[in-house]
């Protein structure tokens, strides 16, 4: 189960929450509704008309002249003008309006996610989450125009024709106007049904999308291990899911619109019986029976609309209800009320009793860990898989807050430093580096946005980069594709270097920066390293013994917390866990 599907809302909640998105734009919601009522009332003028021509005709011909005619003409002719500007006013600027929100909704969900923690994006696929912020908006668009214009415009008309054909003749609008309360009644029910299934097929698009990109994104591996076969098996498994969830709800629209259509045929079988009885007895005359037709039509087309609004308004509610699920996933890294920058550090860091359990699955890394490391000091941190050694460095720049204990940074706790400033002053080098999909430029200015030509190239010429990048076509402006497919590993490592060169905090992070290089990229990255650690408090995980031996001090972490301590010829005089590894790296060379 992924982190965004938390819980369900209650139709009342999803339009709590909905309807303050209208605020910034009730001017145009206002004018839109407006020009709604003037097509609604040009609309029902025509019967009016009708009814008096047919009446005006069958009593006296001679009472009707062309004057009058025309008359009729010409005001049916200014209405339906009235009518196409208000028509297109609701096309454009409603449908702008709605884009507008959408709008807005993205750029919320997009903000939440960017504050949400690692333990969210551990749980949640990708794919769903682009789902939700993409296609899900999308109905909003159409759903944040033409839903209150369309219970508009059903309300108006159906008060008006209530009320016209009330004072024609009572009980007949009475025996029409019983079937909205039982139709209505029936396309609820069927509507949420409806709801559920638009709910269910929204998720296996997320499914469907999360396992196309898992396969693309693993293209290299499904074709070094032929597992074009085991991929199209799980594609076909998880689209032929999507298709029985379309043909669930495909069964749910169609009983709704037959429905429809036994209520429209009930309403109409009511005006030629009971309207004709009527007739014949003379409680209503031919003219009043001609604007009653024609009113119950426009009724029943209202009634149509609405019910066909309905699987466009599922739509809408269940890509809000998807929605509001992101905005409403916990923030769990947070700033304190009372936080305050955090100016200039010397980089002393210190773990006092430090636990810490993962909030999802509650596995404990490590219990009462205490370590300190001074300003200016290079430390190593060696051990085994799974003894916590990456988890030690995410807890400084906060990627994940202890279980217990506290981290202070030249003696305050890292809480109390804002999460912008903290991560400001840390640089951290990933053994899995990121790039982003544009030139390298535009890579190592993340490091600092603004920065100068000048100082991009001094960052990329102490990180060891810049000869390379010049002998690029480009240069700078080479385009490195999506995660910098385009580049090695040992050219991504450098321009990554590059980026916190430019950054220039005071605390550096090396998480195993060199262990997926060749020997040759390995010495090259070691050498920006040693430049970049110049001066500044740097923790340094690391597989290969050789990379930390100038350390000033080097820590050896298993499940029971740091077992060694000391330089690196004072862990080999010791013969313990360290020098296990050590001998056991050069038994490998």
């Amino acid at each position: 189960m992924d982190a965004v599907e938390t819980r369900d809302y209650s139709t009342r909640e999803l339009f709590g929450r909905f309807l303050p998105y209208f605020k910034k734009y009730r001017g145009i919601l206002a004018m839109d509704l407006f020009c709604a009522s003037l097509t609604t009332l040009c609309e029902l003028v025509l019967p009016l008309i009708m009814r008096y021509i047919t009446n005006e005709g069958l009593r006296s011909l001679a009472s009707l002249s062309v004057r009058t005619i025309g008359g009729l003409g010409l005001l049916y002719f200014v209405l339906r003008i009235v009518d196409c500007f208000a028509g297109y006013y609701m096309a454009d600027m409603g449908h702008v309006m709605g884009a507008k929100i959408e709008t807005d909704m993205r750029r919320d969900a997009y903000a939440h996610l960017q504050r949400l923690s690692d333990t969210y994006y551990n749980n949640t696929k990708v794919g769903q989450i682009m789902g939700r912020i993409t296609n899900d908006l999308f109905d909003v668009t159409e759903f944040a125009h033409h839903c209150p214009e369309e219970f508009f415009i059903a309300a108006i008309k159906t008060v008006i024709s209530f009320i016209i054909l009330a004072r024609i003749n009572l009980l007949l609008t009475l025996l029409i106007f019983l079937c909205v309360p039982l139709m209505l009644a029936v396309c609820m029910v069927l509507n949420f049904r409806q709801r559920r299934a638009f709910r269910l097929q929204r998720n296996q698009i997320g499914e469907l999308n999360a396992r196309i990109e898992d396969s693309l994104l693993g293209h290299k591996v499904v074709k070094a291990f032929t597992g074009e076969g085991i991929e199209q098996e799980k594609f076909e498994k998880d689209n032929g899911a999507f298709l029985d969830i379309k043909k669930l709800t495909y069964r749910y629209m169609a009983a709704f619109q037959t429905s429809v259509k036994i209520f429209d045929g009930i309403m109409y079988l009511l005006v030629l019986v009971a309207g004709g009885v009527f007739m014949i007895r003379g409680l209503i005359v031919p003219g009043d029976l001609v604007a009653y037709v024609m009113y119950v039509s426009t009724l029943i087309a209202t009634i149509r609309k609405i019910i066909e609004f309905g699987e466009q308004f599922q739509r809408g509610v269940t890509g809000i209800e998807r929605f509001l699920q992101i905005l409403d996933a916990d923030i769990e890294i947070f700033d304190e009320p009372d936080a305050e920058e955090l100016l200039a550090p010397r980089g002393d860091i210190v773990f006092e009793d430090v636990s810490f359990e993962y909030p999802d699955d509650h596995n404990r890394v490590f219990s009462g860990l205490n370590l300190q490391i001074r300003a200016g000091e290079k430390v190593a941190v060696v051990g085994p898989s799974g003894g916590g050694k990456t988890t030690l460095c995410n807890l400084i720049p906060r990627f994940y807050d202890v279980s217990r204990g506290r981290i202070t940074l030249d003696g305050t706790d890292v809480k109390r430093f804002t999460l912008k400033s903290l991560r400001g002053n840390i640089g951290i080098v990933q053994q899995d580096v990121y790039l982003f999909s544009g030139t390298i430029k535009e890579n190592i200015l993340y490091g600092r946005p603004g920065a100068s030509d000048s100082e991009v190239e001094e960052a990329a010429r102490r990180a060891g980069a810049h000869d390379f990048i010049m002998e690029l076509k480009s240069g700078y402006d080479t385009y490195v594709g999506e995660r910098g497919v385009k580049l090695s590993g040992g050219q991504k490592q450098r321009i990554s270097i590059a980026r916190v060169f430019l950054k220039n905090p005071p605390i550096i992070i090396l998480d195993e920066a060199t262990s997926a290089l060749d020997n040759e990229s390995e010495f090259a990255v070691a050498q920006s390293l040693a430049k970049l650690s110049e001066g500044r408090t740097t923790l340094t995980i690391a597989h290969r013994l050789s990379s930390i031996r100038s350390s000033d001090r080097i820590l050896v972490l298993t499940e029971e917390g740091i077992v060694e301590e000391g330089t690196h010829e004072q862990l080999l005089a010791q013969r313990g866990m360290y020098y296990h590894f050590y001998e056991t790296a050069n038994a490998l060379k």
